[in-house]
């Protein structure tokens, strides 16, 4: 299986998917990592470990969904069979979404579905709750709105900052996400509707703590 990444900042996740399919926890290739974003982090991620890092500006088309049709021909271009974003600041398009039915993935910082949108670590954080987390989900066309597959949950500490309780919530997403990614490529993941079927193996469970 081949795996495009599509990101617009730091790429941390990116990286942690990275290295999952390069130690072989991940029986996937990351084909390609594309940024909507000529300077982010996450291209020279890609780099250092001698994947294909691709600029695409959303600003230079007219419409989403000419943005859309150009990372979607990108991607075919590398051959990917699933996608996933990580920090990816786009909503996507059917013109995407249509090509990729059932394929893309995305994780958020927050325990969907409260907070979603920009920093959920925040919004979690401003609101006072006392579990935080993250959440792998198939994405649609909504804001952080698709059938949801794993979670990770954070307790709130009492001298949590912003900075202290995002920094735990990545720790979660850095061991969420490659398994989830796992899960897909092994073919173990069945959507119906808002509930997510999966096929759990050994020492595997759909909420980190």
């Amino acid at each position: 299986m081949k795996v495009g990444i599509l990101l617009s900042g730091g790429g941390t996740n990116a990286q942690a998917l990275i290295d999952a399919c390069a130690s072989g926890d991940v029986p996937a290739d990351i084909a390609v990592v594309i940024s909507n974003r000529r300077k982010a982090g996450g291209l020279d991620r890609a780099r250092a470990a001698g994947i294909p890092a691709v600029h695409i500006g959303h600003r230079q088309f007219d419409t989403r969904e000419q943005f859309d049709q150009a990372l979607t021909d990108c991607l075919r271009e590398h051959s990917v069979d699933w996608v996933a974003c990580a920090g990816f600041m786009r909503l996507l398009t059917p013109v995407f979404l249509d090509a990729w039915t059932g394929r893309v993935l995305n994780i958020h910082p927050a325990l969907l579905p409260a907070f979603p949108g920009v920093d959920g670590q925040a919004q979690a954080h401003a609101y006072g709750v006392r579990i935080a987390g993250c959440t792998v989900h198939f994405v649609d066309a909504g804001t952080d709105t698709g059938a949801i597959i794993a979670q990770g949950a954070v307790p709130v500490l009492p001298t949590d900052d912003r900075d202290a309780l995002q920094e735990r919530i990545l720790a979660v997403e850095h061991r969420l996400y490659p398994m989830v990614l796992k899960m897909a490529v092994e073919g173990r993941l069945r959507q119906d509707g808002r509930h997510v079927q999966v096929d759990l193996r050994d020492r595997e469970a759909l909420l980190l703590m």
